[in-house]
């Protein structure tokens, strides 16, 4: 033989390679669900990177293929053994989904094992495997383009979920990032393994992890199948999650309801169950007639009457739906029907709760409130519990018991941004009808306005309790130029209508001050908020400070259009008396007197007026008449001392 054909060999790895990529190409020609973006030469740990397709569209979702290729002999079994570096296993798992591909020669069979289930095997069975430089991976599962495109689509989905809450914090202004992240559901990391993904789901399911499930209802449906006896997990989150979510989208309803009535024939479930179910789809869409014959049928079920837990729970959401027709009676009957059957069914404590609230029975609300605990959990729910027992509590007359369910509400109040604008409504209401619920309404202001300063409400409910408790007597702490500092800055924002009012409670104040001027200021501040009303204390204001030419067209428009009453004519005729029209104020005085008989200032003053106008006759007789009717009056002592009244009318 020649020396010239002694020629470099074939290596028998690189045979074996060879046909192992020939065949595994060859399977990804049956579909159109990848493309081969390219293989890893260089050789870290990845053989191929397959992009994912989805409506011929190109994702940059890849999933990572590790490929082996052996004519090693197959185990008893029929499985075979390939080894691997453990920091080829790393590199795997940074990807979701990534699978390893043995090609065995002898057989021509494709098998596979994804990298997850790898570290699962390890994680479970062998001991310090982490220091361990090589693994051993065995394949049994045949690798078909059913089985790719089922860990394709997973991988997608992860991809448009993780996308999609990463867009979300992106486009969010960053002050909100940390209630997005508080709010949001954490994603479940659906196992590629049909048989865990349906133990997930199930286990999900038993904790009421609903949010969770929904998020996750494409994932599951793709690698168990929509045929799946777990995937009536999914349908019935979705009905859960619609009977607390007017927006939840109906269309997924509608196809849970569907997939529910599709397994009343199979005979694989219990049937009053399925029937309590769709009777929940039917009330989260809103279709109540429907809801109701469900929950019937299902109570006429032998054996789902006989477990009465479920029952209970049966006979509480057909007293909703009776409710939501307005057959309140048979709702009431079949709510203590629930009762009966699970005496602390809070579902049922808390729908009685809410009717006798209707109804103005507080005292029977709040019994039945004190029995409303759910156990699932579920923060928001226990908030409404206790949000209803402050109205209950007020209502009651037990402001302490309210303040107190308050304070504790606001502990959660991170977590549930609804329950400071609630307690808000309750103490609004409540926290100025006595003394004691006006003080801790201050400090419940004060709480407020240190989380949210700029709600121009909360300031004007903290002026306003303030005033509520001066004008009962208590003391606030401040005198009156402590209190105008702080007010003037928390006034600024507050609406027209509430400003205009605290304005003119800060100028009583100043008016019971004796500071004339400072309440003018005060009660035009409040007039250029709101006119109409306004006008009075203005106008009487301007009177005491004799700025009459001010006052007059004030009050006369008071007296003729807004107020017409004797106060305000009394001030009409003082204005008038000011600017020397004498015959005017005589007759807004006669005016004051007409719509007030007993007004004992206006007969005096209109006794003064005619003295004043050279009439004493006409003067001695209305004041004879004055202080005949009322003796005790100031002025009484005067006139008859000064006046000499005594004399006859024709003197």
């Amino acid at each position: 033989m020649s020396p010239l054909h002694d020629l470099p060999k074939r290596n028998a790895s690189h045979r074996t390679g060879a046909r192992a990529e020939r065949a595994f190409e060859a399977l990804l020609t049956e579909g159109d669900d990848f493309l081969l973006q390219h293989s890893d030469r260089s050789d870290y740990g990845a053989d191929y990177f397959l992009e994912v397709l989805h409506d011929d569209q190109a994702t940059n979702v890849r999933l990572c293929v590790q490929l082996k290729g052996t004519e090693q002999l197959p185990h008893q079994d029929g499985s075979i053994s390939v080894g691997i570096s453990r920091a080829n296993l790393n590199y795997l798992l940074s990807q979701p989904y990534s699978i390893y591909v043995c090609f065995h020669l002898p057989s021509g069979r494709l098998l596979m094992r994804t990298a997850e289930s790898v570290l699962r095997d390890y994680e479970h069975g062998a001991a310090n495997w982490t220091e361990q430089k090589q693994l051993t991976v065995r394949f049994s599962e045949p690798l078909t383009i059913e089985r790719l495109r089922a860990l394709a689509t997973l991988a997608r989905l992860s991809s448009d979920t993780a996308r999609e809450f990463r867009t979300w914090q992106t486009s969010a202004p960053v002050s909100d990032i940390p209630d997005i992240l508080r709010s949001a559901t954490a994603p479940a990391h659906v196992p590629e393994d049909p048989v865990r993904a349906a133990q997930l789901l199930s286990r999900l399911y038993d904790r009421g992890r609903d949010s969770i499930i929904t998020a996750a209802f494409d994932q599951f449906a793709a690698i168990l199948g929509p045929d799946h006896d777990a995937m009536i997990c999914c349908h019935i989150a979705e009905i859960n999650l619609g009977m607390n979510d007017e927006n939840r989208p109906a269309r997924r309803i509608e196809i849970a309801v569907e997939h529910l009535q599709s397994r009343l024939a199979t005979g694989r479930y219990e049937p009053g169950s399925l029937h309590y179910s769709i009777g929940n789809g039917w009330t989260a869409l809103g279709k109540h007639d429907e809801a109701v014959r469900s929950f019937k049928t299902a109570l006429l079920e032998p054996g789902f009457a006989t477990d009465p837990g479920l029952a209970a729970q049966c006979h509480k959401n057909l007293a909703s739906g009776y409710e939501r027709l307005g057959e309140q009676s048979s709702a009431l009957d079949h709510y203590r029907e629930a009762l009966r059957l699970d005496p602390h069914l809070p579902e049922a404590h808390y729908s009685l709760a809410q009717h006798h609230l209707r109804q103005g029975d507080y005292r029977e609300a709040l019994d039945h409130l004190d029995q409303t605990v759910f156990g699932d959990g579920h923060l928001d729910r226990y908030c409404w519990v206790a949000g209803w027992r402050v109205n209950a509590l007020f209502n009651l007359g037990d402001g302490r018991g309210a303040f107190r369910q308050i304070s504790d509400m606001l502990g959660h109040a991170d977590d549930q941004p609804w329950v400071w604008s609630w307690c808000a409504r309750q103490v609004a209401a409540f926290g100025r009808t006595n003394v004691e619920n006006a003080r801790s309404a201050v400090i419940f202001w004060e709480r407020h306005l240190r989380a949210y300063p700029d709600i121009a409400a909360a300031r004007s409910e903290f002026l306003l309790t303030q005033f509520y408790r001066r004008s009962l007597g208590d003391d606030i702490g401040l005198d009156y130029a402590g209190f105008r500092t702080g007010f003037e800055a928390k006034i600024v924002g507050v609406q027209p209508s509430a400003a205009a009012f605290l304005w003119d409670r800060l100028g009583h104040w100043a008016q019971d001050l004796g500071e004339w001027h400072e309440a003018e200021r005060c009660f035009r501040e409040a007039y250029a908020h709101e006119g109409g009303q306004y006008g009075y204390c203005l106008g009487t204001a301007l009177n005491v400070l004799r700025r009459y030419e001010e006052s007059l067209p004030l009050l006369t428009a008071q007296a003729e259009a807004i107020q017409p009453d004797a106060l305000s004519w009394f001030q009409v005729a003082m204005a008038r008396e000011g600017v020397g029209q004498t015959s005017d104020a005589i007759a807004a005085y006669r005016k004051a007197l007409a719509l007030d008989p007993d007004y004992a200032r206006a007969m005096f003053n209109l006794g003064g007026l005619h003295w004043n106008s050279g009439e004493p006759s006409e003067a001695r007789a209305i004041w004879r008449e004055a202080v005949t009717r009322f003796p005790e009056h100031e002025l009484a002592e005067t006139v008859c001392r000064d006046f000499d009244i005594l004399r006859p009318v024709s003197a």
